[in-house]
């Protein structure tokens, strides 16, 4: 079968000799002008192989290839530039280029890097996931690709694939409940419901009756028998995550429903027998709560049949291109924006910061930062004010024109108005979109304006 090849270059006359080479050597070659016209052409057709430059206007050879591997489309990328920067190609083989040419290159330079880029991908074909339509599953929800990753796939295709307890531990924010689903969709049970439930999210009465149920009368206020969520996830998984916050009473219950197979629900005399998998996680030390005689020594032996420890971002940054790039494509979706690639500048900043908050602080950051960029590309000023302020020491980066400064003394209440006015200014007069970024309700904004006698027209502010 003849390849398919997208050339991109916004060199006119080199990308006229390069695809008349290609075609001469008896290859199909096509043309794009820079990075953002090569993904419009890879989303909508099939190519097996992309050879690009790497210094382009609108989007670069690196910000494409990141841009590349979330689109939907997995295939080959050899990128070529004229200035051989070492840099340039230590970033494009993070981010999965198979090769890296530097003009000016010779004919065999360009058929070899076509035939071993070609080799290599039919040597280790890319699980096609994202082709087919809907989420990856099992495994492929797993991003990145340093070695912690990939042992980390290992792990739920071989434990997936068993009937045991399993206990997730790692710091907030690293990815559980992500890694309790990739579980769920690599067993047996993966046509069953899969069921989540924060336990420190609810007090303890309220958490008993969802996870076991409750008969009419129970208590006050069950006016109908009501199945827990052990039912409910019956044929299936249940995934309590923060088990560590589970009040002693409910630890005992949990026990007898995992050593019996069976639950009760309250107010009844009678059990029921269910068939479901338990995963658990905690970002708490379990065994130091045990110790304290906070946790059940035999619910742990239980629940701990089989444990991970999952690491921070912080210690896998590798990962980190592979996070940035999935965020991107999901929040350009979800909010309706052209954004398609992090620029080489804001990956160097983002892989600076500590990430304490970890994966969960990554996605929400390059959400904001996606809703605020002006461009195809999110560049260093898209970045959140207080990623640049830690991670942009000793970088020499400008202010981002998305800070405000305020004065010492300012009062809280002026405070909170300019950073009302200001977000709304942003976000073009969206109160819900502003109060999101705040982390505030709508309504606060709404009373806001309507004490400042600002509600019919948001953006008439006085000058700071």
């Amino acid at each position: 079968m003849t390849l398919r090849i997208l050339l991109v270059d916004d060199d006119l006359q080199g990308l006229a000799t390069t695809k008349k080479i290609l075609e001469h050597a008896g290859f199909v070659a096509e043309t794009a002008e820079d990075g953002q016209a090569a993904i419009e052409r890879v989303r909508k057709e099939e190519f097996d192989l992309v050879i690009s430059d790497v210094r382009m206007p609108r989007m670069t050879g690196l910000e494409f290839l990141s841009a590349l591997r979330h689109s939907g489309k997995t295939l080959p990328v050899v990128l070529m530039t004229a200035y051989g920067r070492v840099e340039d190609a230590v970033f494009a083989m993070k981010l999965g280029a198979v090769d890296f040419l530097t003009k000016p290159f010779k004919r065999a330079a360009l058929l070899d890097a076509v035939e071993g880029a070609t080799k290599r991908s039919k040597a280790h074909p890319t699980a096609r996931a994202a082709d087919a339509p809907g989420k990856p599953s099992g495994s492929a929800r797993i991003a990145g690709r340093s070695l912690q990753a990939e042992r980390l796939r290992a792990w739920v295709d071989q434990v997936g694939a068993t009937t045991a307890t399993v206990l997730i531990q790692g710091e907030s924010g690293t990815g559980k409940e992500q890694v309790a689903r990739a579980l769920h969709e690599t067993s047996t049970r993966r046509t069953g419901p899969f069921l989540a439930i924060n336990c420190a999210a609810l007090p303890e009465n309220l958490l008993e009756s969802e996870l076991f149920g409750y008969e009419r009368g129970a208590f006050t206020g069950a006016n109908a028998a009501k199945s827990g969520l052990f039912e409910a996830a019956n044929g299936g998984t249940l995934f309590l995550d923060e088990i560590g916050d589970l009040a002693l009473p409910l630890q005992a219950k949990l026990l007898r429903v995992l050593q019996e197979s069976e639950v009760r629900r309250i107010g009844s005399t009678t059990s029921k027998k269910i068939d479901v998998r338990v995963i658990s996680a905690t970002h708490q030390p379990l065994k130091s709560l045990v110790s304290e005689s906070r946790f059940r020594q035999d619910l742990l032996f239980r629940l701990e049949v089989v444990s991970i420890d999952l690491p921070p971002l912080r210690a896998r940054l590798e990962d980190l291109p592979d996070f940035a790039s999935l965020f991107v494509m999901e929040a350009a979706t979800r909010h309706g924006k052209t954004v398609a690639a992090v620029s080489p500048e804001a990956f160097e900043v983002l892989s600076r910061y500590a990430w304490p908050g970890n994966i969960r602080e990554l996605q929400n950051a390059i959400e904001r930062a996606v809703i605020f960029a002006a461009a195809p590309v999110l560049q260093v000023r898209d970045l959140p004010p207080h990623v640049l302020e830690l991670a942009g020491k000793g970088l020499g980066l400008a202010e981002s024109p998305h800070t405000i400064s305020i004065p010492i003394g300012t009062s809280l209440r002026e405070v909170e108005e300019i950073l009302i006015r200001r977000t709304l200014e942003m976000t073009q007069g969206d109160k819900n979109l502003t109060a999101k970024l705040l982390g505030i309700n709508s309504r606060t904004i709404y009373r806001k304006l309507k004490e400042d006698g600002e509600e019919s027209n948001p953006m008439n502010e006085t000058p700071l």
